[in-house]
């Protein structure tokens, strides 16, 4: 029975409530981005040098999505079942996802400048090479805890595993600060610019598409607490802070593939055609997607 004691600062109620909060999300998530997968893959009309940015977003958040389902389903057994090697891979996995989700977002922003502003051409090899080095960084920066610059460790409730804030020594500071700077500050620096010049040129036209200013914002909401506390961590004890905020932080980052999959794939105009295709059966009638290929 020691295997089911329920954490420090959580009861039955705490558990199955953040259980149930990462099962919707995830559940809401996976099925969003699944149909995002699944258009591409059957839609021809879809596979398209930029659309293949969305798609690969789509599969990283998708990773991220099963990331959570089985944090819910660990937390609704009140404990984790596959124990300390299975911790490190849940936190393995669930880094990759992150990591790739956000670079993508940066390379979205990059290709829709290019899009709208420069009207230059995306080739299939920039994208393939782009979306190679994309998830070739990712999984190498997530394996660096399991070589010892940081460690994998259970989030506070037991039932989920990442990066373990709660060390603050050497090795955890300078990798979360390497993250920060390669992962936060230098993909929000792409997109605030990528979105102004953007925004610059729809009103430049008079004519709006999409808001500019929604991307940048719903991927600081979702990552920027949960982010804040990490680098609380690199310079105070966080174990002040409750564990059940620390436990709601991350919760909330994972809800981010859900707004992707409503701001990159259904509010799409190059990529929501193609989901309405595969859902419906009829023909993308968008001549600007047709154009974009």
């Amino acid at each position: 029975m020691g295997a089911y004691t329920l954490p420090e600062g959580f009861t039955e109620f705490d558990m199955f409530t953040f259980g149930s909060g990462l099962l919707v999300g995830g559940m809401v998530g996976f099925f969003l981005n699944a149909i995002s997968i699944v258009a591409f893959l059957t839609v021809k009309e879809m596979r398209t040098p930029s659309n293949f940015f969305v798609f690969n977003l789509a599969i990283a958040d998708l990773s991220l999505n099963i990331n959570g389902l089985t944090a819910a389903y660990a937390s609704y057994l009140r404990y984790w079942p596959f124990g300390q090697e299975g911790c490190s891979m849940h936190g393995f996995q669930g880094m990759i996802s992150v990591l790739a989700s956000i670079s993508f977002m940066a390379a979205i922003a990059w290709d829709r400048y290019h899009q709208y502003c420069t009207r230059q051409k995306l080739f299939w090899s920039t994208t393939l090479t782009m979306s190679g080095i994309i998830w070739v960084l990712s999984i190498f920066w997530a394996a660096v805890p399991l070589t010892g610059w940081g460690v994998y460790d259970f989030e506070p409730m037991r039932t989920c595993c990442t990066l373990d804030y709660t060390r603050g020594d050497r090795d955890y500071i300078t990798y979360m600060l390497t993250l920060v700077v390669l992962y936060l500050t230098f993909p929000s620096i792409t997109m605030l610019s990528c979105y102004d010049s953007i925004h610059k040129h729809f009103k430049k036209i008079h004519n709006h598409k999409f808001n500019t200013s929604l991307p940048l914002r719903v991927m600081l909401m979702c990552w920027g607490p949960y982010v804040l506390m990490c680098i609380y961590a690199c310079f105070e004890n966080v174990k002040v802070i409750s564990p059940k905020l620390r436990m709601l932080l991350p919760v909330i980052a994972k809800t981010n593939p859900i707004f992707n999959a409503l701001l990159y794939s259904f509010g799409n105009e190059f990529y929501r055609g193609g989901v309405w295709h595969f859902l419906t059966g009829q023909k993308i009638s968008d001549p600007v997607a047709k154009k974009s290929k």
